[in-house]
């Protein structure tokens, strides 16, 4: 009989304490019997988030499938959710296992190895993706609300901490016992008598210690007296956000400023070089097809005028040079190629939407049905309640094995409540982007702003291109390509997803 391993995830510590993960693996173990599938291990990842696949059961998962994949078939979660949010680690993920000759199966969503069931598990990640994006934006968003406010909501620095749980309290007080020796350093350094290092010596022998117990560095000290959060001013330019703080200041603004011109006179602060630059958009995301070196772009300068190349900087490889509007020209000829007919993309969009229509519109009806067996589990539990504590007409022994089989049946429905609980996107606006994105990308390609093209690059192409010092190729492409080519060979079907089975009340 084939052999399966299952993999269960909860995202925060709160959910490891409840019934999620076993009702997880209990649903899981329910997919396998009737698939013909013996269950040979389950991996159980505690308070994990699948922002990253750096996570410790999971990498452990990975290496026993490598060593057991003569004897293990599949690998059957929840959803894909639980195995990641991020579509590129989706996708790498999955090569993994194909690789290994190991399927991939959810319990709740009709994915398979058929061209219907990969189109389905690849629109599943990148949508898992989208909501993973859009949840982390609505965090940046809160944190930006609350910064612009002048609510710190980070750790707390050196010399703050955290004021009790009480209404109305600031969100950083002093830390008594490191707070005045930060102070007495900005002082000592405002008057231009001390450097960095000789007001740090003063204050550590004082006693100034980090949180740890351990000295603080030059390199700290140096942060911490350039850091205006010590005067009670905010400043996140990452983020647009530049105000006072709700907190009292350890200094006061012209002891701070002081501070800043005399630092300034003695050290001057060397900006980081970055990859990118504005005038070379395929820096750093071309590689060189002989080495695999991404290429740099640079401008040299001739007799009348400044001429952009790319060039791979390994010195033992050197062999790609070429001007930046061979380069270019290359990489918008690789879209037009890529660029699919119309009829194609309508009938991709046809496809996307019903089924994501279906879906939606069966996850509604679904949760109304959970709800209801949700009224039910309470009405039943307040019976049995009843008869055990006012009536009496039930032992406790009986009450309490009903009491568990109503509290694992509530869990399991909540746990499917939650699992339904999707965004209100708008996917037919999302799908329209695309579809001009798609329709058009080389002419938009040129026409986006450096920081754009960038983003639209990735998008496209997640693992790059490679170019030869002639031509631009890729060796796999976006997945969106790969859908569409389904589509346009007659490959993809609308199918009723599948996998849904309905809930008693209990």
């Amino acid at each position: 009989m084939p052999r399966a391993v299952i993999y269960t995830r909860v995202s925060s510590l709160e959910q490891v304490n409840n019934y999620s993960l076993r009702t997880q693996e209990r649903e899981c173990r329910r997919y396998c019997d009737p698939h013909g599938l013996e269950v040979d291990r389950v991996f159980v990842e505690k308070g994990e988030s699948a922002k990253t696949t750096e996570r410790p059961v999971f990498q452990a998962m990975l290496e026993y499938l490598r060593k057991g994949k003569k004897r293990v078939s599949t690998l059957v979660v929840h959803n894909v959710s639980r195995l990641a949010r991020k579509r590129y680690d989706h996708e790498v993920v999955k090569a993994l296992l194909s690789e290994m000759g190991i399927s991939l199966r959810s319990v709740t969503e009709p994915i398979d190895d058929s061209p219907t069931g990969r189109a389905m598990e690849g629109m599943l990640a990148t949508f898992a993706q989208l909501d993973n994006d859009i949840r982390s934006e609505r965090t940046v968003s809160g944190m930006r609300a609350a910064l612009e406010q002048g609510r710190w909501t980070f750790l707390p620095p050196l010399g703050f901490m955290k004021p009790p749980p009480v209404p109305g309290m600031p969100s950083m007080v002093e830390d008594p016992d490191r707070g005045p020796f930060i102070t007495e350093a900005f002082e000592l350094v405002a008057t231009g008598h001390f450097s960095i290092r000789q007001a740090l010596q003063r204050i550590t022998e004082k006693g100034l210690r980090t949180k740890k117990g351990a000295p603080v560095s030059p390199q700290s000290m140096g942060s911490i007296l350039r850091n205006p959060l010590y005067a009670g001013i905010i400043d996140l330019p990452r983020m647009g956000v530049r105000c006072g703080g709700d907190f009292k200041p350890l200094v006061d603004e012209d002891i701070f400023l002081r501070v800043q011109r005399v630092i300034n006179k003695k050290s001057v602060t060397r900006v980081p070089r970055s990859r990118f630059h504005p005038d070379f958009p395929l820096r750093a995301f071309v590689e060189c097809t002989m080495c695999g070196t991404p290429l740099t772009g640079s401008w040299s300068k001739g007799r009348n005028k400044k001429y952009g190349y790319y060039f791979c900087h390994n010195r033992s490889c050197g062999q790609v040079r070429a001007p930046k509007e061979v380069v270019e020209s290359a990489f918008a000829g690789l879209l037009s190629h890529l660029q699919p007919k119309p009829e194609y993309i309508a009938l991709f969009k046809e496809v996307v939407l019903n089924v994501w229509n279906r879906r939606s519109q069966e996850q509604h009806q679904r949760a109304a049905r959970l709800n209801d067996a949700l009224v039910a589990n309470s009405e039943k539990r307040n019976l049995l309640v009843e008869a055990f504590i006012y009536e009496h007409r039930i032992d406790q022994s009986t009450y309490e094995a009903q009491i568990e089989r109503l509290d694992q049946s509530r869990e399991k429905i909540e746990l499917e409540l939650g699992n339904l609980a999707t965004d209100d996107l708008d996917v037919e606006s999302i799908f329209s982007f695309t579809e001009q994105a798609l329709s058009n990308a080389s002419p938009m390609w040129v026409d986006l702003s450096s920081d754009r093209k960038r983003c639209f690059q990735r998008v496209l192409f997640p693992d790059g291109v490679h170019f030869d010092g002639y031509s631009i190729r890729t060796d796999s492409t976006s997945s969106i390509f790969s859908y569409l080519g389904a589509v346009s060979n007659g490959e993809e079907k609308v199918v009723t997803p599948t996998g849904f089975e309905p809930v008693s009340p209990a």
